[in-house]
């Protein structure tokens, strides 16, 4: 199991390309689904994620080749052979349960295991199958896994999520496509990845309007045909590496950024005293004026703060002048990362859901743990700007969502490897 050690100091200056978006990709590559036709992505990111839905897609039936070093990928689903997704596969990876929605839309029928909790929370997928109930989709649950029929089809109908759901906006997206009628999605996700995929499904043929907003209308088609579609640049990736010049210090362009992406991160950012500007190539961010500012933030669905990047913030806010308090409010226990943050010397209180950060003048290296994808490079960064050497374990939650995430570091001054254990 390998580790990242990070000796920290130095500021960061140069570019980093900015890889396909993780969430996007996964979503996509489960659209393959619908059609007989193969579909095309490219832009796709290299991780361990995007090779376990392969091999469950794989197992299904769908025949899966990768071009251009792996940044391109054929997915051809002409016959799905196997209709059950077994748990050893969809536990490794929550995002495998959006497999559901499209051979339910497609052939009428699913058994797919369902993914358990995860270290951040239990993240259910109740609105997941109520979507589908409500489409005409009879389940039930045996053993662990849930069985979804729908042998005269599904028919349009009106959804309305009590909340706001990524997953199930998607799965229920992804199945009404092929529904006889039209489904009218109520308080749908706005997320960049969810107008993403419905931008995908779009060239295959469906008819969607509405993708982006609050209220998406699906008519029915008969069938979905192949496509080629890029992957939109990973807006979590952007992020992470917007916040590395700002806690690290330095100039640092990020090749294929787009600010409508991360505006919630940009605004808090600029408020704490970093400057962001566009380029023609992407956004270039730069911290010239010693610590920055402390400032509140509190995660809410898109456009608001991202979950995925509160991790991140919070390094950044150990460093800060000041105090700032940090809300968690999409997924509990989700503050995992302050333990381990002060370790290396932060000041955090946690309170529910609620993380109280003061700044301090200089955080010191220390071994530390990851426990999570995000809470991997939240440490790797606060390594980047603590004095002496930090050395992260358990990164294989690291290769899960960035790629090659020491050589961009690198590339731009920082002093990190992967070492093994």
């Amino acid at each position: 199991m390998d580790s990242i050690v990070v000796q920290g100091g130095g500021e960061l200056r140069g570019e980093i390309p900015i890889a396909g978006a993780k969430n996007t990709c996964l979503k996509l590559m489960c659209a393959a689904l619908l059609s007989e036709e193969p579909l095309t992505l490219t832009n796709v990111p290299r991780l361990s994620d995007v090779a376990t839905l392969t091999t469950l897609l794989e197992s299904l039936g769908c025949e899966a080749a990768l071009l251009q070093e792996g940044q391109s990928m054929v997915l051809s689903a002409a016959e799905i052979s196997n209709k059950t997704a077994h748990y050893d596969i969809v536990r490794k990876l929550r995002a495998s349960f959006n497999v559901l929605g499209p051979m339910v839309g497609r052939t009428g029928e699913a058994i797919v295991s369902l993914p358990g909790g995860c270290a951040i929370g239990a993240r259910k997928v109740d609105l997941h199958l109520t979507s589908l109930e409500a489409l005409g989709a009879k389940i039930e649950l045996e053993e662990g896994y849930v069985h979804a029929s729908a042998p005269n089809g599904l028919k349009g109908t009106t959804i309305e999520f009590p909340f706001v759901s990524v997953g199930a906006t998607e799965n229920a997206m992804c199945a009404a496509v092929l529904a006889k009628g039209t489904t009218v999605l109520k308080n749908a996700a706005r997320e960049p990845d969810t107008k993403a995929l419905a931008d995908c499904l779009i060239a295959m043929g469906a008819q969607i309007e509405g993708a982006g907003t609050h209220e998406m209308v699906i008519t029915g088609v008969d069938s979905l045909h192949g496509t080629t579609h890029k992957v939109i640049s990973d807006r979590i990736e952007l992020g992470t590496y917007m916040i590395a010049p700002a806690i690290a210090g330095g100039e640092v362009e990020l090749i294929g950024g787009e600010r409508a992406l991360v505006a919630s991160l940009a605004d808090k950012l600029e408020a704490a005293g970093i400057e962001i500007a566009d380029t023609d190539r992407g956004l270039k961010v730069s911290r010239k004026n010693g610590r920055v500012k402390s400032v509140d933030v509190r995660t809410e669905p898109f456009p608001g703060f991202p979950t995925d990047l509160q991790a991140q913030m919070m390094a950044l806010m150990c460093t800060a002048d000041g105090t700032s308090v940090l809300e968690e409010t999409i997924f509990e226990n989700r503050f995992m990362h302050a333990p381990e943050l002060i370790r290396m010397g932060a000041n955090i209180d946690v309170q529910g859901g609620i993380a109280t950060v003061t700044g301090v003048d200089q955080l010191k290296g220390a071994p530390v743990m990851a426990t999570d994808l995000r809470a991997s490079v939240s440490l790797i960064l606060a390594g980047l700007a603590a004095e002496g050497e930090t050395k992260v374990a358990r990164v294989y939650h690291l290769d899960r969502g960035y790629e090659r995430v020491e050589d961009k570091l690198s590339a731009v001054g920082a002093k990190i490897e992967r070492v093994p254990e």
